[in-house]
């Protein structure tokens, strides 16, 4: 069944149960900048938030991510707090403050040069630098503080997004027991042989171990991720179930292909796209957003309790 608006806000009045919905990614779904004395917004060129902010647009909620334009601090609040769209508010986007350094160390530095060469096995040597990991580790504790005054003390669903934040999870795992976080991570994971080669490679799956749901594209992938785990930590890896159960917590680890739909291309006209409802159509039918709303539909499998059963037992 294809997804669309009205199916959007039913799943999330039906499964979400009144819970609150964070997104979180590196990237943000709106830029405030300056154009001479004034300020302007636009959108950033990313598949992510071409994805996300139709969603987000239909069924409300925060989406935490990092506050990279050059006027963002005027138009937020003291939170980092600003209603988007700009020109008709639908949720709410919390911006996280960081330096140079961090931004440098965290983002440049460890992500893009140690993990993204790493998992995608690329024919540039992967770079690990300590003072990197350093900032990767606070800029995720950083991130993971913002994500917990916006639930507060009530339920949530936690979307991760990437390679940025695979420490986060069990960051929010420690604080609230209660949360369900889901996570996907956008770009390859490799054979186990490889990815040994981090140095910090205990600490990354621990981190990734903390969600209720880990998803990569593929099963390939999948399988990667769990031989992995099963060679480098103590705990219990079902391959069958594809699940891992560390420490009486068990994640399920799936596929989940993301694509752009091919009924795009046999759409009649530009035109027709961009009339009545068209911003949200041509953007939902671009979008490679089908994944998270296969997620939250799914989000009471046998596999793990459902979310009400978990704020309950919490």
């Amino acid at each position: 069944m294809p997804w669309t608006k009205e199916r959007l806000e039913e799943v999330a009045r039906t499964r979400l149960g009144g819970a609150k919905l964070i997104v979180l990614a590196n990237r943000e779904p709106f830029i405030h900048v300056y154009d001479g004395e004034e300020i302007r917004w636009m959108k950033p060129a990313s598949g992510l938030t071409t994805a996300l902010d139709p969603v987000m647009q239909a069924c409300s909620g925060t989406w935490v991510a990092h506050g990279s334009g050059d006027a963002d601090r005027e138009v937020s609040d003291e939170r980092g707090r600003v209603g988007v769209p700009p020109e008709n508010p639908t949720y709410t986007l919390r911006r996280v403050w960081l330096s140079k350094q961090e931004q440098q160390g965290y983002y440049y530095g460890f992500a893009n040069e140690g993990l993204w060469p790493l998992c995608h096995v690329a024919y540039t040597r992967p770079r690990f630098d300590a003072r990197d990991w350093d900032q990767y580790r606070m800029v995720n504790r950083k991130f993971a503080d913002a994500v917990l005054d916006e639930v507060d003390d009530e339920p949530a669903v936690v979307f991760v997004q990437d390679y940025h934040f695979a420490l986060l999870p069990r960051m929010l795992r420690d604080a609230r027991p209660d949360l369900v976080i889901l996570h996907f991570w956008h770009i390859p994971w490799p054979n186990r042989e490889v990815f040994r080669v981090c140095p910090y490679q205990n600490e990354i799956l621990d981190g990734l171990l903390g969600n209720d749901l880990l998803s990569f594209h593929i099963q390939y992938h999948c399988n990667n991720f769990l031989e992995t785990v099963d060679r480098a930590l103590e705990s219990k890896v079902d391959m069958e179930e594809f699940s891992v159960t560390r420490g009486g917590k068990t994640t399920l680890v799936q596929p989940q292909p993301i694509s752009i739909d091919p009924e795009l291309w046999s759409l009649p006209s530009t035109e027709e796209m961009n009339g009545k409802n068209g911003a949200f159509a041509s953007a939902f039918i671009c979008a490679i957003s089908s994944w998270c709303w296969e997620w939250i539909a799914s989000i009471t499998p046998k596999e793990f309790p459902s979310v009400s059963e978990r704020w309950i037992a919490c």
